[in-house]
Parts: C-alpha cells; structure tokens; sequence
C-alpha cells in the first residue's frame, strides 16, 4: 500500500468528518469485547399491557342460519295446470319454490319476518326470471306464508332446529 498525500494551499483548514456508522469503519477497529447489534433489533417495550383473556365459556351455541332476501316474489296466475320444471303439476295450492339453480328436492325453509310463519318446501320449479330476484314462491307456498307480494323473506337451508 502506497502512503498517498494531498497538498493543500496554505492557510487552508484542513477537516476530517468521521464517519458514526460502525459498518464504514475497518475491521481493525472492533475489538473481542464489541457487541454488534443489527440495525432495527433493538428490543422494544410494549406500548400496552399485557392482560388476561377471560376463558372461552363452555357449552352449546346455536347458530343463527336464517338470510334475509329484501325482494321474494311469487308467481301463479297463468302457470295453474302446467308442468313445473321438476315434474310436478303446478296447482293452487302446491308448496315449493323456484329458484334458477338448485337442484329440483332441495328443502329450504321460509319465514315471514312480518308474522313469524314458517316452513320448509322443496324446490319445485326453474325461476324467477327477474333480475336481482333470487326466490319466487308457488302460490300455495304464499297463502301459507301471508307473503303474496314483493317483499323482505328470511329463509336457511333444508330443516335445522332452533331459531
């Protein structure tokens, strides 16, 4: 290694900026003593407290299944006699529900929120044919429930106990 000098005109100060990175420094100047320390590792207090947590209480919870649909419909007039898309015959006072999707025999029950009447029906037939509509209640189905109208329906699937 070759000692370099740097001649600077008189009267000049001379400045040497240290560097307070220990990283920039040479290897030579830790010692065996030196504790390094990653950069962000330091440990840090808790801004809060540690608290207990009450124990999960024990026993039996029933879920609440029920969905809420805003906008049920039915449908009736003009399909009396004809053929539903399960098979059956739709009449007056059949009990089902169309729904797009679900297979033809899949219960699910219905419930009035305005009178609290419920029961559980299979699906009987293809439809509603109503965008944003997702149930039409059969004519018999409507009677039953007091929902012969377009309107808030809560319904689950097939016939779970409990409310």
């Amino acid at each position: 290694m070759r000692a370099v000098s740097i001649a600077l005109p008189a009267g000049s100060p001379a400045t040497a900026i240290p560097s307070f990175d220990s990283a920039s420094r040479s290897a030579g100047w830790l010692g065996p003593d030196t504790a390094l320390v990653e950069p962000g590792r330091a440990a840090v207090t808790p801004s809060r407290p540690d608290i207990d947590q009450p124990a999960p209480r024990i026993g039996e919870f029933l879920k609440n299944y029920w969905r809420y649909d805003p906008e049920t419909s039915w449908y009736g007039p003009g399909f009396i006699g004809s053929g539903t898309a399960c098979g059956q015959t739709y009449t007056k006072t059949i009990m089902g529900v169309a729904h797009r999707t679900l297979p033809c025999g899949t219960l699910v029950t219905f419930r009035n929120p305005a009178n609290g009447r419920q029961v559980t029906v299979p699906v009987i037939d293809r439809g509603p044919y109503v965008a944003g509509r997702q149930w039409d209640l059969s004519r018999g189905l409507c009677v039953y429930l007091d929902h012969c109208y377009t309107g808030p329906i809560e319904w689950r699937w097939g016939n779970r106990g409990g409310s």
